[in-house]
């Protein structure tokens, strides 16, 4: 287990998975938004953080190529790497961590990503010396989030730690929507929590995912093969539940704004930081 640290010693590093191949997306980390590739937004981003390292981690020459002339540390991957996690692994072991150093996966497709929330969730992590992973969440007022299966539910115990991770809509009221959502020949979910009010309470979480991780954690991680309950959800954050590991959640201190997953998220990210683009001139 871990030991707590001062406040003085709570350093962790910001890693920024960047893989050039994308199904819906290719070469995405390099997609131009408002003059600069995407990962080098996300990397700014993660630099005013208070990270006492950010890293870059590709399987492609052509994005450790883009951050060359800014200066950022790059660490080659290899490219079979199936999930953000195992790449991180990799980066742990090429950089000899010890077991209780803390990194925070960044995603590269999270240009807008706050620097405020990279902070808290190494923050979460050190808290509890006994977890393995921390990770955020935000309440759900819409029953269409909640109902959505794109988007992740989490709940947790009184601790803060996480109890199961889902696509469906945990928990579930059984009260106010069981007999209605059975008996409904619609199938109108929305319909089931529409109003404000079944909402209310703070019950119902999305998770954001955003993980800061051991690199113990870490190394363990690439040994497993996925769990029974990651395949059927397509979920890999169960994979560490399964094997008894703890996983704290944090309330997000500020709205996390969507990643870039398609083209019309490429172009809404491009129509905010063009805005917020300096204009020359006096």
């Amino acid at each position: 287990m871990a030991e707590a640290r001062s406040k003085a010693d709570r350093e962790f590093i910001a890693v920024i998975p960047a893989r050039y191949a994308s199904s819906r997306l290719p070469g995405k980390p390099l997609a131009e938004i408002a003059g600069e590739p995407m990962v080098v937004h996300v990397w700014r981003r993660a630099c005013q953080s208070g990270a006492s390292r950010v890293v870059v981690a590709t399987d492609d020459p052509r994005i450790a190529q883009a951050m060359a002339p800014l200066g950022a540390e790059v660490v080659m991957t290899r490219a079979d790497h199936p999930s953000g996690t195992d790449r991180l692994a990799e980066v742990a072991e090429q950089l000899r961590l010890d077991g209780d150093a803390v990194l925070v996966n960044v995603q590269g497709d999270e240009p807008l990503i706050p620097p405020a929330l990279i902070d808290q969730v190494a923050e979460r992590l050190f808290d509890d010396p006994g977890a393995s992973i921390a990770t955020l969440a935000e309440p759900i007022t819409e029953a269409t989030v909640l109902f959505n299966p794109n988007v992740v539910k989490v709940v947790h115990g009184q601790d803060g730690r996480a109890l199961y991770f889902s696509r469906s809509p945990i928990p579930w009221d059984r009260e106010s929507w069981g007999r209605e959502f059975w008996d409904s020949e619609s199938g109108d979910r929305e319909a089931i929590a529409g109003s404000p009010e079944a909402l209310e309470g703070g019950a119902w979480l999305r998770h954001i995912g955003l993980y800061a991780y051991r690199a113990a954690f870490l190394a363990e991680y690439g040994d497993w093969l996925p769990s029974p309950l990651e395949r059927l959800e397509q979920l890999e954050q169960l994979r560490a539940l399964h094997h008894g590991h703890a996983i704290q959640v944090a309330l997000a201190r500020e709205s996390h704004p969507a990643g870039v997953d398609t083209a019309e998220d490429l172009a809404r990210v491009r129509a905010l930081l063009e805005q917020e683009k300096p204009q020359g001139g006096v």
